[in-house]
């Protein structure tokens, strides 16, 4: 068993006082020793953290009883490091945006949910239906459901302009899915009132599924926002993606070591230190580049700070 644990979870209620919420919410954390990333919203709260066994326990009690957010379906994963850098807490407009296509009506008018015993049987029983996977690039592209649409976008903010492109399954069955289930609360909502008939989400995600279907018909891992960047779905899962400098399979990410680039690619070990954590020549030989470790390069998301294109900045 490993000593930490990650939770990844959500709950969309109405939440007032929203600024002192965050500071009770701080000071325990920084009590229990955790480390994470949570947003509070008028929506309610989103957040993953992680910390030991007992500190876990400790803060999911906490937030159902003192903070009122009860029955959340908390997504629990083994580490064998905390991997986060610090605890940091934010108070958004929205808990996950879709840009100028958001509205609070969304998610009371989203999908039914398929619980993942549901969704395979699903799969296995029906192929008329529109599987689509409502993440980024770089998150379904190193890992999605076999057959999924997987949009080539870099942003969640991005889908309301590209739900166009769906017009002709309006009257097709659509199962959406993401990682944790948050984001189809909201895509299944804009494509209900966009419209179409039959919208169903993947209950509890990718990560759920995970555990209780042991990942059937995914390809590949699953991309997280932590200093993991990916964990396994299947057992004995294969690798799907390639490195983006010589196309040998690779699931593995590091954020360009120029500075002035810094973009997230698929890169192996050997292109990585043969090129200095470069994704390019012009990147390797800019006057901008990180000095490069060939000891620990897999490491130095923390000392630099992992930039997700979904949030918008370094992680650091």
């Amino acid at each position: 068993m490993k000593p930490y644990r990650v939770l990844l979870y959500y709950q969309f209620r109405p939440l007032e006082n929203l600024a002192e919420v965050q500071k009770i919410h701080q000071s325990e954390c920084i009590r229990l020793g955790l480390k994470g990333r949570v947003y509070f919203s008028s929506e309610g709260i989103n957040g993953t953290v992680a910390g030991t066994l007992e500190a876990v326990a400790s803060y999911q009690n906490f937030v159902e009883h003192t903070l009122r957010f009860t029955g959340i379906a908390w997504k629990i994963d083994e580490s064998g490091f905390i991997p986060f850098e610090k605890m940091k807490t934010k108070v958004r407009a929205s808990l996950v945006s879709l840009g100028e296509g958001d509205s609070p009506d969304l998610v009371p008018n989203g999908g039914r949910r398929l619980s993942p015993a549901e969704w395979r049987q699903t799969l296995e029983t029906e192929s008329d239906i529109l599987l689509l996977d409502v993440r980024n690039r770089y998150e379904s592209e190193v890992g999605r459901f076999k057959g999924a649409l997987c949009p080539d976008i870099e942003n969640f903010h991005e889908f309301p302009e590209w739900v166009s492109k769906l017009t002709a399954h309006k009257d097709q069955k659509v199962l959406m899915y993401c990682t944790g289930g948050i984001r189809c609360e909201k895509f299944s909502g804009l494509l209900r009132k966009n419209g179409f008939k039959e919208v169903y989400q993947l209950d509890g995600g990718i990560l759920t599924y995970a555990k209780e279907e042991n990942g059937a018909y995914f390809e590949g891992e699953c991309f997280v926002f932590d200093d993991r960047l990916t964990v396994p779905v299947a057992p004995q899962g294969e690798i799907i993606s390639r490195c983006a400098l010589c196309d040998q399979s690779e699931s593995k990410y590091l954020n360009c070591s120029n500075m002035e680039c810094n973009a997230l690619f698929l890169c192996c070990d050997a292109c990585a230190q043969r090129d200095l954590g470069a994704c390019s020549v012009p990147c390797k030989n800019s006057p901008g580049r990180r000095p490069f470790d060939p000891s620990d390069f897999r490491i130095p998301f923390r000392k630099k700070g992992v930039v997700f294109p979904e949030l918008g900045r370094a992680q650091k």
